[in-house]
């Protein structure tokens, strides 16, 4: 790969370079370069002549993407709900579906002014608790992970958005941390089922973020029980595609006041609301 080149050239060669392995080729190697000079598209476009002297750090993220590795993970950068987020390995990279769970969120408490009590289970990346903090500036969040790792990325993107004071980490399984009244319980938890065969860029992201046990649901079942047992009035929650009816049936003979499933916009169940 060449020390020095050109912009044109270097995006040349990075497309060539991807071609066989990547899907849009052309267009990541724009991301790539644009991210190693942080530099805009209008600067890329109009600096096609430009020299670039040291590519070497720009090679080396090529070919951790021809690896398949996330795009997400080699810039260490993901857009969500029009904020960008800093993203790395040890947090689930997070996808546009779960801009739906805050939007949710928004509908069911209607009154951005409201002092409620938040808890995330599963902070991963922590973009989902942010994001509640910026649409909600009188609530406090409690975020919960078992993992460090996914803890510590979380709490990089709660300093960017000078957010410490409103959000608070906790290590842990599930509500294990939590021995106070809640609110209202966020989470988009592991989901798929145990054995699943992914796409090879899955295998980069934490699996204890992807698998949900045997069936795939058991950790939505056991927030459910907890939200039921403590009486929290609001749990939303992301689900898979196929869970609907499991989780309905087994809520048949709880106690709550409504069940509210939503729709990604593929008009794949991903979702719902309980109210009690």
């Amino acid at each position: 790969m060449p020390s020095r080149g050109l912009v044109k050239d270097i995006l040349k060669e990075i497309t060539t370079s991807l071609n066989p392995h990547i899907q849009r080729a052309s267009r990541e190697a724009q991301l790539l370069l644009m991210a190693y000079l942080d530099v805009d598209e209008l600067w890329l476009l109009t600096n096609q002549n430009t020299a670039i002297k040291d590519t070497k750090k720009l090679f080396e993220w090529v070919e951790r993407r021809k690896q398949n590795e996330p795009l997400e993970y080699i810039l260490n950068k993901v857009s969500f709900y029009s904020e960008e987020f800093y993203i790395a390995k040890g947090a689930l990279i997070p996808r546009p579906e779960t801009e739906l769970l805050i939007d949710e969120v928004i509908k069911t408490v209607d009154n951005p002014h409201a002092k409620i009590n938040f808890v995330e289970v599963g902070v991963g990346s922590g973009i989902i608790s942010v994001m509640l903090a910026l649409k909600f500036p009188h609530a406090k969040i409690t975020a919960v992970d078992i993992s460090q790792d996914a803890l510590d990325i979380a709490k990089i993107n709660i300093e960017k958005f000078n957010l410490e004071d409103r959000i608070e980490l906790k290590l842990g399984s599930l509500l294990e941390p939590i021995d106070w009244h809640v609110d209202y319980l966020v989470s988009n938890p592991p989901y798929i089922e145990d054995g699943i065969e992914l796409e090879s860029n899955l295998s980069y992201e934490p699996q204890n973020a992807l698998f949900g046990g045997e069936v795939g649901d058991e950790i939505i079942k056991q927030l459910l029980d907890e939200v039921l047992k403590r009486e929290i009035k609001f749990f939303s929650c992301e689900i898979g595609y196929d869970q609907k009816g499991r989780i309905s049936t087994y809520l048949k003979d709880k106690q709550y006041k409504y069940l509210d499933f939503y729709k990604d916009l593929s008009g794949f169940d991903r979702g719902f609301t309980l109210g009690l």
